[in-house]
């Protein structure tokens, strides 16, 4: 039995003497040469833009169909049910394609002037946000005049940054 007690605490203490040594350091791995292609290619600004118009073209669509439902027709009461049908349809068609073109600028010009900012400087901050929100603000609002573009420019400049802090992308 004296015997048997040795055996246990030699194996207990080589187990905590295990747990304390650190994990091995594993080497680094180098990207392959399809992920610095995939890497080139996302880095174009043409191709981010392009991939951002799209993906907000898709985002204005499936909004432009939720809002388009919650519409309701000014005489209810009076329509049939086929009638509300067709008539929520239209809508939803019309919201649809207005809110997919809306957002599908939206996302191409912001993605467009931040790449173009961020290349221009070399750096990754929030000046870049800044400067492609004043930009995307402006050019969505431009039709309405001078004012009009300077209040897009900082409204929509003031709202990149909150969405930035609020994802939290810059260190």
């Amino acid at each position: 039995m004296a015997s048997n007690t040795g055996t246990e605490s030699t194996n207990g203490s080589s187990s905590s003497k295990e747990a304390e040594k650190p994990p091995p350091i594993e080497p680094i791995r180098l990207p392959t040469a399809e992920e610095i292609r995939g890497q080139d290619i996302w880095n174009n600004c043409a191709v981010r833009s392009v991939v951002s118009g799209v993906m907000g073209g898709g985002l204005g669509l499936f909004m432009g169909m939720f809002l388009g439902a919650l519409d309701n027709p000014i005489m209810q009461d009076e329509m049939t049910g086929r009638q509300q049908f067709i008539y929520t349809a239209k809508q939803m068609g019309r919201r649809s394609w207005s809110s997919a073109k809306a957002f599908a600028i939206m996302g191409l010009v912001f993605s467009a002037a931040e790449c173009v900012v961020e290349k221009a400087r070399a750096k990754h901050d929030m000046t870049n946000t800044v400067v492609a929100g004043c930009v995307t603000g402006g050019t969505l609002s431009a039709k309405g005049g001078p004012k009009a573009a300077c209040a897009g420019c900082a409204g929509f400049a003031a709202f990149s940054v909150l969405i930035e802090k609020f994802l939290d992308r810059h260190d």
